[in-house]
């Protein structure tokens, strides 16, 4: 019984990071368990850190955060993961600014698997795990703009947070800013996700151009300066298909 017991909440795990955000009444139709039942395992696994409720609609869940942080442990050993680590190192010590490797996860947001810091002492930070939404940052968009054009209007069809003034939040705009992505190589993102931070990104793609990561320079707006944005964006870019390549190549 215990057995199945774990079988069913992994099940129940899965079909949430596949539909998210879902209510238990979605659960217990696509199982056909007890309402009771899907409650209970929600329940059990939101304890734990694995699953959490929208914060717009209380009575949906998603994947919480310690699925989130398992993700960056896993990819410690694999290819990606190899192929980005001396690259970053090397783009760290050309910029000396924060440095990070990010994977989508889906439309659903970025997450942070590594980073190189800096030795400033006023600098950003990003702990692995965190997460962040496509639309808002370099990292994001870098990715957005080599997906599909019907996953670009999915993702504008759920809605577009606005996190500050300077967020995207406008489809045309949105659009727009991945067209000038795919033409510069690189994205940017001033202040649009969290005041004060300031990021250059462009992806690492797999052999068919599907974007897996990103690879951003990170830096306080304080640090950021305008004329020196076309060599960032250069070096940025260089990184990537450095990182691509090696992948590719392993």
């Amino acid at each position: 019984m215990e057995m199945k017991s774990v079988t069913r909440s992994l099940r129940i795990l899965e079909a949430v990071a596949q539909h998210q955000p879902v209510t238990v009444g979605e659960l217990t139709k696509l199982f056909g368990l007890p309402k009771s039942t899907v409650q209970r395992t929600l329940v059990t696994l939101a304890e734990a850190g694995w699953l959490r409720a929208n914060r717009r609609d209380t009575t949906r869940w998603e994947i919480g955060a310690r699925v989130l942080a398992v993700r960056p442990a896993a990819l410690q050993g694999s290819s990606l993961f190899a192929a980005a680590r001396e690259p970053m190192v090397r783009l760290r010590d050309e910029v000396n600014e924060t440095i990070h490797l990010s994977v989508p996860d889906a439309l659903q947001c970025m997450v942070v698997v590594d980073r190189v810091d800096c030795d400033h002492a006023v600098r950003t930070f990003h702990a692995i795990g965190d997460t962040s939404p496509l639309h808002a940052t370099a990292a994001g968009r870098s990715v957005l703009a080599h997906l599909p054009k019907r996953d670009i209007e999915e993702l504008i069809a759920r809605g577009l947070e606005r996190y500050s003034d300077t967020t995207p939040t406008d489809p045309d705009e949105l659009r727009a800013e991945l067209g000038r992505i795919r033409t510069d190589g690189y994205a940017v993102n001033l202040n649009q996700y969290r005041p004060g931070v300031c990021a250059i990104a462009a992806p690492v793609l797999d052999e068919d151009g599907t974007p897996l990561a990103t690879v951003a320079v990170s830096m306080p707006d304080s640090r950021f300066d305008v004329n020196r944005l076309p060599d960032w964006g250069r070096i940025v870019a260089d990184t990537a298909a450095e990182v691509t390549g090696r992948r590719l190549n392993a």
